[in-house]
């Protein structure tokens, strides 16, 4: 007899609606609030969940936070909660936050996130 065991990494998507005004880009964005954690499963069934952690993506300039664990288990057993600043923890920049972008046209390096080059006009190549 053997048993079919194995530990993965997992990732569900919670279900939370709250516009805001965002203090980095200030445009309206929407929280996208997910959680991950490690699991052991055993014959493909999800048997010991730990490791679970909660996060925070924002729409509008795609920052990522590390939301606050009560907070986030509020959300996840369905609570309507409001996110605040004093919940969130910036964990990653968005997308070209501290880089520089060139445009290919004319050369003009900026670090703001211009979708057209503010010298020429031409779009920018967006880095992936």
């Amino acid at each position: 007899m053997f048993f079919m065991m194995g530990i993965t990494e997992g990732r569900k998507d919670l279900e939370h609606n709250q516009v805001f005004v965002c203090s980095a880009c200030g445009a309206y964005g929407r929280y996208i609030v997910f959680d991950t954690y490690t699991v052991l499963s055993v014959f493909f069934l999800p048997v010991l969940k730990w490791n679970r952690k909660y996060f925070v993506t924002t729409t509008c300039c795609h920052k990522t936070y590390s939301l606050d664990s009560d907070v986030g288990r509020s959300i996840e057993h369905g609570q309507d909660m409001e996110i605040r600043p004093e919940h969130l923890q910036k964990i990653f920049g968005g997308r070209y936050e501290g880089a520089k972008k060139r445009c290919a046209g004319c050369g003009y390096e900026t670090e703001e996130d211009f979708e057209y080059c503010p010298k020429c006009g031409q779009r920018f190549q967006e880095r992936k």
